[in-house]
């Protein structure tokens, strides 16, 4: 697998979050597509790399960073639906 597969893959989860993004209505489905768009990032972050510097781990630090903030995202938009709903 070339550094062109993971791009392709990385467009293709990035295009499918920012449209549910636009036109899911349902906050849950919303969140679901901003974590689609993060998970594009990290693929991104890990293949460049993976390709460019093999030697340096940069990328897998930002990846973690990342995912700890989509977590955090996460539980922060449960939070506020689940308020509104109560």
């Amino acid at each position: 697998m070339t550094l062109n597969h993971y791009l392709f893959l990385s467009i293709l989860l990035f295009s499918l979050g920012i449209y549910g993004v636009l036109t899911r209505k349902n906050a849950v489905a919303i969140l679901m597509s901003i974590e689609l768009i993060f998970n594009a990032v990290n693929i991104n972050l890990i293949a460049f790399d993976h390709f460019l510097k093999p030697a340096n781990i940069i990328g897998q630090i930002f990846t973690i960073f990342i995912i700890t903030i989509a977590a955090a995202e996460a539980v922060a938009g449960i939070a506020i639906i689940l308020s509104l709903y109560n």
